[in-house]
């Protein structure tokens, strides 16, 4: 949810929208691309053991990196951000020199890689970490005091990089197979992180709680919140069996929380029938208050939204629609299985994650108050739409696309629902890519060369239209005597979509071509709205 921006917000930021290609750094490359240094090994699995100091606001620990080796090679490059620092690295108890290049670090191995082999190593690191100046919209870690006047501390980092508060190979095409978390905090606060609490050891004046993730997880999907948490729980009867729901709450809160977390369930039911079975049954489904909205953290979803419906209180399509749901429940919820389950390998492919979670929002809709809630939400949106630059960024240097990725995307999307016109049909393309791409880092030709086959169509040119330019189809029309007169402007080469239309009462289906078409009527003419295309009429 990190670049999600409500119309308020929206309307205040567009003059700092205007498109201008961005000069890319060295270091843009070195943390957007395949390097190397990067290619050559597979991250397994990782060990993240870190011990959080609260009064210095400082960070102390280790993460211990287990790989494949796919091809020989003897350097080996991570990331952690300054001013967190890599104090030193151990493999086989031996220590490792590297050397550093802005926030990549670059590992000399003494041992021979054999292709095959499965080593590891441990990364020790220390230091005073970044403060986020908004969450989540900018990342680092947040050093609060809740009401009560009891620290609460919670990290966020996605676009700025998991490696803002722990040393990882950051970059989104390698995810470990699994995960542990163990976090040492001040023994009266409670650490969650990501899967299940597998155990708590007491120290002398602190407590670490280990946690343990057993699916594949994204490295901005991991994170940290201590705090004075209480904890209540429930058991989801799902399309996998009993799926474990955790709630972590400040304890004036509780009564609230067990108020407005009813509509868990409800999001699951909704989002089992789209996109098929939850993916982290393993793992359990967590909501965990913070002091920011709320983020899409892999089973640890974070929460913020005060208790409400709407998103802050505010419905973003102005339809009321917004405010029959809340938003960061459903919104966050639906990126477990775009964003977490499903990653994009760029970041440039956001769109994968946002896009499709958007259009969760009017499913959610359309599962509980019908085609009509679901149809006016969706238009309603498009008002934030800024047509400032595409959707799909440049690659290789990690730069994310346009905004336009939630509203323009979801009214894509919707546009492609509406294309397909069968419920059952699309609802088993969505269940379908779950299942295709199940816990895996996919590019968008794999999500658009998967939507044509199963659509029947030909989506290139669809998609070459919304994600890659800023321009929306035009549908020129023309009424004169007896017939309507019809042609597509502003379209890539090849984009010939069909558009509903009702004639009198009748609906039926045109055909448009960048060639002028004759429609025979001298019925009114309505077009519909569901299709995200602007329409012209013109004069001879």
């Amino acid at each position: 949810m990190k670049r999600y921006l409500s119309i308020f917000c929206l309307l205040i930021l567009i003059g700092n929208f205007a498109y201008t290609q961005k000069a890319f750094t060295h270091q843009d490359t070195l943390r957007g691309s395949i390097t190397e240094e990067r290619a050559w090994w597979d991250v397994v699995y990782y060990h993240l053991n870190v011990n959080v100091n609260i009064q210095n606001k400082t960070l102390s620990g280790r993460n211990l990196i287990r790989y494949k080796v796919l091809n020989q090679h003897q350097i080996l490059q991570i990331e952690l951000q300054q001013p967190l620092t890599i104090s030193r690295v151990l493999q086989d108890g031996k220590a490792l020199t590297f050397q550093q290049d802005g926030y990549s670090y670059f590992i000399t191995l003494l041992k021979k890689q054999t292709v095959g082999s499965i080593n590891e190593l441990t990364v020790f690191y220390e230091g005073k970490p970044q403060e986020s100046k908004n969450p989540p919209w900018s990342g680092g870690l947040t050093w609060e005091k809740d009401s009560a006047g009891n620290d609460w501390v919670v990290t966020t980092s996605q676009g700025d990089g998991a490696s803002l508060w722990w040393p990882n190979k950051d970059h989104a095409y390698d995810e470990p197979d699994s995960m542990q978390i163990s976090i040492t905090a001040p023994k009266h606060l409670t650490a969650i992180a990501n899967g299940k609490l597998k155990g708590i050891v007491n120290n002398p004046t602190s407590k670490t709680y280990h946690w343990m993730v057993s699916n594949p997880i994204n490295n901005y999907g991991v994170n940290m919140n201590i705090g004075n948490y209480v904890h209540y729980g429930e058991t989801y009867q799902g399309l996998k069996g009993n799926l474990n729901c955790s709630y972590y709450v400040l304890e004036g809160n509780l009564i609230k929380a067990k108020k407005q977390f009813k509509e868990v369930p409800k999001m699951l039911a909704a989002f089992e029938h789209w996109f098929g079975p939850y993916p982290f049954y393993e793992d359990g489904y967590k909501l965990v208050e913070v002091p920011y909205a709320g983020m899409e953290h892999q089973s640890s979803v974070t929460y913020g939204n005060g208790f409400e419906n709407g998103y802050l209180g505010k419905d973003v399509s102005g339809t009321g629609w917004g405010m029959k749901f809340d938003f960061i429940i459903v919104h966050e919820s639906g990126h477990e299985w775009f964003a977490n389950s499903i990653t994009h390998q760029d970041v440039a492919d956001m769109w994968i994650h946002e896009s499709f979670t958007s259009h969760a929002e009017s499913l959610f809709l359309a599962y509980y108050f019908g085609e009509q809630a679901c149809n006016a939400y969706v238009i309603g949106t498009r008002k934030n739409i800024l047509n400032d630059k595409p959707i799909i960024g440049t690659y290789n240097v990690h730069n994310e696309g346009s905004a336009d990725m939630y509203y323009k995307g979801s009214n894509v999307l919707h546009m492609l629902r509406k294309l397909v016109d069968d419920d059952a049909k699309w609802r088993s393309i969505l269940s379908g890519l779950n299942q295709t791409f199940y816990h895996q880092t996919v590019t968008s030709k794999q999500i658009e060369d998967y939507l044509s086959e199963h659509t029947g169509l030909n989506l290139t040119p669809f998609f070459d239209q919304y994600l890659r330019t800023v321009k929306i189809p035009v549908l020129a029309y023309k009424i004169k005597d007896d017939e309507m007169k019809y042609c597509y402007q502003h379209v890539v080469s090849g984009f010939d979509f069909p558009v509903k239309i009702k004639v009198a009462k009748k609906t039926t289906w045109i055909y448009p071509k960048t060639e002028w078409q004759t429609l025979k009527t001298t019925q009114k003419i309505t077009f519909d709205p569901n299709f995200y295309i602007d329409y012209k009429q013109v004069m001879d």
